[in-house]
C-alpha cells in the first residue's frame, strides 16, 4: 500500500556522508550512463519537483550547491511518497550517484526520510525576492531565494576569520570586553541605555570598546584585538545600522604610523584572499588596494577639495564663513578644529575612492588621541577612507592622564550643553592611566563597512544577516 507523506515519521537525526560539492568534485567526470557501486547519503531541500509516470526527479540542494535526485518506482519503497514532497520540505536522501544518459550527475535513490516539512509555501520566492523589506525580515527565506546572498554573507564570515588568523599570526591575543558599560565611552555617539535591576544602576551598551581593551595595555598584555558588536543609538543609512561589528585592536610600544602600515597589509590581505588580486571592481568602478596607501593630512586634502588652502590657523571666522556657505550650521562651543572637520566631511570625504589614510586630526574633534610630535593643536590620528567613506580609525594613544582629564572635562561640557554624543568622565580609566600606559598604538575598522567592499554591496544591510528593522504587525 502507498504510504502518504504525511504518515512519515521525522527521524531525530540524520547523517549526510558527503554534500553536493563533494559529489560533483568526486565524481563529477565518469561517463553518461555510468551508476556506480558506491552508496552515499545527502541531505538538503528538495527544490524542483516532477513526477513523470514510474520515474521522479527533484532538486536537492544544501549549503554547497544542488545535485538531481533520481528515483524509480522500482527502487524506491516509498514512491508515492517522495512524489508528495513539497517544494522546500528538507530530506535525507541515501542512494548510488550517477550519470544519466543525458550527462545530468544524480544521486540515483533507493531510500528517502522527510527531516522537516515546509509548512509555509515558497512559491515563486525560489525564483528570487526582489522585496527588500521581505528580504532583510525574512532573511531565512532570502537565503534561498537569491542564492548571491548566501555568497555575500558567507564571504563575510570567512573575511573575519581570515582577519583573527592574521592577527593571532602577528601574536596578538583575541579578548573580550564588557558590552554594558557603567560610562559610555571610547567613541563620540550617543549610547543606548538600559537599566540593571539588582545593581539598581544606569548601564549603557557599548559604543567601543577601547577604553577596556587600553586597560588591558595597561595591565600587561603586548597586543591584544576585540572582534565584538557595537552599539549606537542613531539613524539607519545605507553605512549605518544600530549594531554593527568593529575590529579593535591595540598594540604596546606602536604609534599610528604603526598602524597605517597593519591596516593596508591587513586590508590587502583579505582583498586578495578573497580574489586573488588587490584591484577590485565595486559598483563598477575600480579599488586599488595595493600597499603602499595614499597618506596625506586632513588640511591637504581639504585644500585641493577646495582649491584654496585651508588649515587650523586660518582664521576661525574664515573657517564660519566657509561653513556658512556649505550650509553647515555652526555652535558657540566650536573652535577651529571642529569647523574644519565639518568643512572636510561636506567637501571632501565623499570625494577619496582608492585607499587614502587622511592623518593629523584638530586635537579639539580626537580626545583619546595624543599630541602630534611635531605639530601644534593636531593628534597623531588618522582615518582610512576608501570609495568615500570610513573604513578606519586609528591613533596614537593619548597615554597621560592629566591631558586626559582635560579633554574629559571638555566633553562633559559639551555634553552639558546638549551634545549627546560627547564623552563622560571616566575616572577609573584617567586611575589606570596614572598606572602607566606605554606608548601605544590603537585601530578600529568596521567589519560591515569592509564586507561591503568585498561583496559589492551598496547598502550595509545587505552583509548583516539579520539587520535592524521597523517592529513587524503580524
Amino acid at each position: 500500500m502507498a504510504q502518504n507523506i504525511s504518515d512519515i515519521e521525522i527521524p531525530y537525526t540524520f547523517d549526510p556522508d558527503m554534500t553536493t560539492k563533494q559529489i560533483r568534485d568526486t565524481f563529477g567526470d565518469i561517463a553518461d550512463g555510468e551508476v556506480t557501486t558506491q552508496r552515499h547519503s545527502l541531505a538538503g531541500r528538495v527544490m524542483l519537483l516532477r513526477r513523470q509516470g514510474k520515474v521522479a526527479f527533484a532538486e536537492l540542494r544544501d549549503q554547497h550547491g544542488a545535485i538531481q535526485l533520481f528515483a524509480r518506482s522500482n527502487d524506491l519503497e516509498r514512491f508515492d511518497a517522495f512524489g508528495d514532497l513539497n517544494l522546500g520540505d528538507w530530506i535525507g536522501a541515501r542512494g548510488f550517484v550517477g550519470k544519466t544518459k543525458k550527462g545530468e550527475l544524480s544521486l540515483f535513490i533507493d531510500s528517502f526520510v522527510l527531516l522537516a516539512r515546509a509548512q509555509r509555501s515558497f512559491g515563486d520566492k525560489w525564483h528570487g525576492i526582489s522585496d527588500v523589506d521581505t528580504r532583510y525580515r525574512q532573511r531565512y527565506v532570502d537565503l534561498w531565494a537569491n542564492p548571491e546572498t548566501r555568497v555575500a554573507l558567507t564571504r563575510r564570515f570567512r573575511m573575519v576569520s581570515k582577519m583573527r588568523r592574521y592577527l593571532e599570526d602577528l601574536n596578538f591575543i583575541e579578548v573580550e570586553t564588557p558590552l554594558l558599560h557603567p560610562i559610555a565611552g571610547g567613541a563620540l555617539a550617543k549610547p543606548f541605555i538600559t537599566h540593571h535591576n539588582s545593581l539598581d544602576m544606569e548601564l549603557y551598551l557599548r559604543i567601543a570598546p577601547e577604553l577596556y581593551l587600553k586597560r588591558l595595555i595597561v595591565g600587561g598584555f603586548d597586543k591584544v584585538f576585540e572582534i565584538g558588536r557595537v552599539f549606537r543609538n542613531e539613524g539607519i543609512s545605507p553605512r549605518h545600522n544600530p549594531e554593527f561589528t568593529m575590529l579593535e585592536l591595540y598594540e604596546a610600544y606602536a604609534d599610528y604610523q604603526d598602524m597605517m602600515t597593519l591596516t593596508e597589509n591587513l586590508v590587502a590581505y583579505l582583498v586578495f584572499d578573497a580574489f586573488g588580486t588587490t584591484k577590485i571592481s565595486y559598483q563598477d568602478r575600480e579599488i586599488d588596494f595595493t600597499t603602499p596607501w595614499r597618506r596625506a593630512t586632513l588640511e591637504d586634502l581639504t585644500s585641493e577639495s577646495l582649491g584654496y588652502e585651508i588649515s587650523l590657523e586660518t582664521p576661525i571666522e574664515k573657517l564660519k564663513e566657509i561653513a556658512d556657505g556649505l550650509g553647515i550650521v555652526g555652535d558657540s562651543k566650536w573652535g577651529s578644529g571642529k569647523y574644519l572637520l565639518e568643512i572636510y566631511e561636506r567637501t571632501t570625504e565623499s570625494s577619496l575612492w582608492d585607499p587614502v589614510f587622511v592623518m593629523d586630526f584638530p586635537r579639539e574633534v580626537s580626545p583619546l588621541s595624543r599630541d602630534h610630535r611635531s605639530k601644534a593643536d593636531r593628534v597623531e590620528r588618522f582615518e582610512a577612507i576608501v570609495a568615500g567613506r570610513e573604513l578606519a580609525n586609528a591613533f596614537s594613544e593619548l597615554n597621560d592622564p592629566i591631558e586626559q582629564r582635560r579633554r574629559f572635562a571638555h566633553q562633559v561640557e559639551l555634553a552639558q550643553g546638549g551634545d549627546d554624543e560627547a564623552m563622560n568622565m571616566d575616572e577609573d580609566y584617567i586611575r589606570a592611566l596614572e598606572y602607566g600606559l606605554p606608548p601605544t598604538g590603537g585601530l578600529g575598522i568596521g567589519i560591515d563597512r569592509l564586507a561591503m567592499l568585498l561583496c559589492d554591496a551598496s547598502q550595509i544591510r545587505e552583509v548583516i544577516a539579520f539587520p535592524a528593522l521597523r517592529k513587524e504587525t503580524l
